[in-house]
């Protein structure tokens, strides 16, 4: 089976960000903790843990981290070590890592795992702000609050198949969700925003 993105089967991963920034569920590597936030984020141009002696830091690399961070609303993390963050402060870091290459999309895996609900809320707001600038979002979630009003196309995946793709408002139902889940959901709406239990 063949993949294609952006109408593309094979690309330089370099080339690649450009258009879509991946956001990882942890900062990698054992250095992590003990990296400043906008060493750690100047560390996304290079896929790395930490600014290792021999990587090469240029003015607009570290200008563009800045840019990231400001957007992320993480300036005030940048001389904070990662090791000393909660959990959502290191959730802003790693899309800030994404958003210096500047993508035209951002990829989050389960972008609520770990955090308190102040952090959540936090999190899907700063998302939505994202959004209505022009991110597009591809998040992959088991939680329905972090569905987004801003986001319109909704996949459903069952055991690595899609069973469904379409309108959020088509695919969000409890008879689809139940259908899915093999368990009766029920369907709550506050304001723009949904949540099952």
């Amino acid at each position: 089976m063949a993949v294609r993105i952006f109408g593309r089967e094979r690309w330089d991963l370099t080339q690649l960000r450009r258009h879509f920034g991946v956001v990882g569920a942890e900062l990698p590597g054992e250095r992590t903790a003990v990296t400043t936030g906008l060493d750690a984020v100047i560390a996304g141009f290079f896929s790395a843990s930490t600014l290792w002696p021999n990587l090469h830091v240029t003015e607009m690399m570290r200008e563009r981290a800045v840019e990231a961070l400001e957007r992320m609303e993480g300036l005030h993390l940048a001389e904070q070590l990662v090791g000393e963050m909660s959990a959502g402060e290191k959730r802003r870091i790693l899309i800030a890592r994404a958003l210096v290459h500047r993508p035209k999309q951002l990829l989050l895996d389960e972008p609520s795992n770990a955090l308190d609900l102040a952090a959540q809320r936090e999190l899907r707001e700063t998302l939505r702000r994202l959004a209505q600038e022009g991110t597009g979002l591809v998040l992959v979630t088991h939680h329905l609050g972090d569905i987004l009003p801003e986001i319109e196309r909704v996949i459903l995946m069952r055991a690595g198949r899609i069973v469904g793709d379409g309108p959020r408002g088509e695919m969000l139902t409890e008879a689809r969700l139940s259908e899915l889940f093999h368990a009766p959901v029920r369907i709550g709406r506050d304001e723009e925003w949904l949540h099952s239990w």
